[in-house]
Order: C-alpha cells, then structure tokens, then sequence
C-alpha cells in the first residue's frame, strides 16, 4: 500500500466531495476518482458511496478512516522531527569545558546564544582537563571543548581562540602588598605559590612557573590545589599567594585581593576546539553561531 493512497482517502473522507479534496490536494478531480478507484481494487471492498452531491464513506470506510488518519499524523510527526534533528533543532550537544573556561564571560555568552537560538537542542556539560577534553573529542565522547591555552592540539582538531585575558595575582587581604593596584612579580619575596597540579594543564602551569621564574620571584609551588579555582580559596585560608585567570576574580572574598600584574605581563586565552570535517548540524549550528559572534566582535 502506498502512503499516497491513504491522503488521497483521508482528504476525500474529511471533504466528504471528490471535487473539493481535489483542490485541498492541489490536483484535479479524475486522477484523484481514479486513485481512489486503484486503492478500493488493491484493498478489495468500496471506501465511498458515490452520491449525487458528494459521497459517504461506507462501514469499511469508517473503519479504515480511524488508522488511516493516525497513520498519516505519525508519518508527518516522523517527518518532521526528522528534519529538524537534519537542520540541528533537536537533540543533544555534549560540551567540554576546562577548569575555569565556564568562568569566562564570552563562554556564558555563547552557551547562552546557542540555547536561546536552538531551546530543543539539550546541552550536556562535562569538565575535564584540556587533555582528557581531547582524548573525548577524538573519542566522540562529546562534541565540543572550551578550554584555556596553551596546549598541545592534534592534526584532527579545528578550532578558534575566543579571548586573551590577562592574569591576576591573589593576595591574602592581610598582606603587606594588598593595597596596590599593580604589583611586579619581583616585588614578591618567598611566599609559597597555590598552583594546579602540572597534569591538569600543562601548558598554563609552565608559563605560570616560567614567568615567576624569570621576574625574580622565587615561587615555591606548594601547596598544591586540586583546582585552578580552589587556588582562591586557599589564598583566602591563608597558604600563600597564586595566580589566575581574570575571569576567576568574579569569585569574591572578603580575605583576597586581586592585584594586575606588572612587567612581565602574563596571558592566557580561551579557545574552542570541535573535530575537523565535523558534518552533525548541531555543532555545525554551534560553529556558525562561533564564528559569527567573532566576526561582530571584531568589526565591533
């Protein structure tokens, strides 16, 4: 049975006239009679009684009417959810994030962008390590990854750098140097330095050390925090000093104070990074609205 044949029975049964489903279907009147003709002759018994001003469907008619309608709504609700899953409206968008990335306010501003564009596509956060972000991203474990540089990115991954932020040196309130707004990192003496474990990000940490390193300051990197964030919070219970991304200064404390870093300036930026060649519409989709939100910020 072909699907045609059930909308040409429903539109006649609903018309209830041969003459006005013809038009609701946009065809002519005897191909539509002689369908339904083909269709009554494959099913075996007469759907209509063709009367002198219309027609009525006869008993069988009635009762193929029923399923033939609930057909025709589930294959049109098939269709189309088809087609939206096709043009990136519906489904699921896995995002990776970096310890700290989600702090970054050009990050909350695209996630927020995306979910206003695309509210049936449901997003799934997960944060790792840059380098387990690509080991998934590879893996297809998730589909995009915000994250701070530097790292080390393969052959396979695309990408954009969304920001540069500077650096921000955390004292405890109490400190001798807390009432400047600008301090050089040689004017630190030996106070301990909170910093992530090298493995969370590699990269950040060695520009970390390299600059303390070559302005003088004699960091000692220890304690250590499990987190790039919980590095405030242990400043604040009074282990030492530590570095962070501007970003993470929107986290207050009466017992920090967050100073801009004189010569030499340290940076760090975000960047987002998804699988070369990428063809899903839902990343697609999030890629446009990337690249798109970059071109306005600079033309901006």
């Amino acid at each position: 049975m072909e699907l045609r044949y059930l909308r040409y029975f429903v539109a006649v049964a609903q018309a209830r006239h041969f003459t006005r489903a013809a038009e609701n279907l946009g065809m002519s009147q005897p191909p539509l009679s002689q369908q339904i003709k083909k269709f009554e002759q494959e099913i075996g018994t007469p759907l209509f009684k063709r009367l002198t001003r219309g027609v009525e469907m006869t008993e069988a008619g009635q009762a193929l009417y029923e399923d033939a309608f609930r057909i025709l709504q589930l294959t049109d609700s098939a269709i189309a959810r088809t087609r939206s899953i096709a043009r990136g409206e519906k489904g699921s968008l896995s995002v990776g994030f970096s310890p700290s990335a989600m702090f970054h306010p050009t990050v909350l501003t695209l996630l927020h962008n995306y979910c206003q564009q695309h509210p049936n596509v449901q997003p799934l956060p997960k944060e790792e390590k840059p380098a387990t972000l690509l080991a998934l991203l590879q893996k297809r474990n998730i589909d995009i990854a915000f994250l701070r540089l530097p790292c080390d990115l393969s052959d396979d991954i695309n990408g954009e750098i969304l920001a540069e932020e500077p650096m921000k040196l955390v004292l405890p309130a109490s400190h001798a140097l807390s009432g400047k707004p600008q301090i050089s990192l040689s004017e630190l003496r030996q106070e301990p330095l909170i910093i992530f474990p090298r493995d969370l990000c590699p990269g950040l940490h060695d520009m970390i050390i390299r600059t303390c390193y070559l302005s003088g300051y004699d960091a000692r990197p220890n304690p250590l925090a499990p987190q790039l964030n919980a590095t405030i919070s242990m400043v604040a219970a009074g282990f030492g000093i530590t570095l962070v991304p501007q970003s993470l200064a929107c986290i207050t404390s009466e017992n920090v104070t967050y100073h801009d870093i004189g010569m030499p300036e340290i940076h760090t930026h975000i960047a987002v990074i998804w699988r070369k060649h990428e063809r899903s519409a839902v990343i697609v989709n999030m890629i446009h609205l990337i690249r798109q939100y970059l071109s306005q910020s600079q033309t901006g």
